[in-house]
């Protein structure tokens, strides 16, 4: 079993400065993704910073995080996955957030868990298993 982190944890972890290899310790057991969703989120942190200085902060992070943790891309079985859970959220008239539904059919079509500080936004979608990480 493997797990995803959320760019919100990730935010999280760089506005409080904290080390995400320290932070994953301890789970060898389990592989740590970051999906090609958050990947992209991240990045659109660093190219809406307001100054050079902040952008350059972000921008060694952010690429510290895709160095280090692998980057899942979008297969058919997360689309798949994501085709089914959109359409059961929209008849429950239950819809999150469209990057979190894609983090969410991830998750669900490779047996992974979902490292995030959403807790609430996700907890919305069945037999997702969610873990707060803040």
């Amino acid at each position: 079993m493997g797990i995803l982190i959320d760019s919100s944890v990730l935010i999280h972890f760089e506005r409080t400065g904290t080390d995400v290899s320290t932070y994953v310790e301890g789970q060898e057991e389990e592989d740590a993704f970051l999906s090609v969703v958050s990947a992209s989120e991240l990045l659109h942190g660093v190219h809406r910073a307001t100054s050079a200085k902040r952008r350059a902060k972000r921008l060694a992070f952010v690429e510290g995080v895709l160095a280090s943790i692998p980057v899942l891309e979008i297969d058919l079985a997360t689309a798949r996955s994501h085709a089914q859970l959109w359409a059961d959220l929209a008849r429950r008239g239950n819809m999150i957030g469209v990057h979190d539904s894609w983090l969410a059919a991830t998750c669900l079509a490779h047996g992974f868990r979902l490292a995030t500080s959403n807790i609430r936004e996700f907890k919305q979608v069945p037999g997702l298993d969610v873990e707060e990480w803040t």
